[in-house]
């Protein structure tokens, strides 16, 4: 397992904070996925590249607040 320097972490962490967060409303859901968009123009399909790992991060983020506040489709 890695061990993370959490003094690292609580000084790279407040920056980030501002963007990358769970969202509770609609205006926080479309930050993130703005954001996601940004990312996915930058990052593409490179899995390799530093940022790919964020992205990932963001959509479990918007994939939550999807399932906790948008209603399914129903089909008849």
């Amino acid at each position: 397992m890695q061990n993370i320097d959490i003094n690292k972490a609580a000084t790279a962490w407040p920056p980030l904070s501002e963007s990358v967060f769970v969202p509770h409303t609609e205006e926080e859901f479309n930050q993130i996925v703005a954001l996601l968009d940004q990312l996915v123009d930058e990052v593409g399909e490179n899995e390799s590249h530093s940022l790919a790992s964020l992205m990932e991060i963001l959509g479990v983020l918007i994939e939550h607040y999807e399932t906790a506040h948008v209603p399914e489709l129903v089909s008849e």
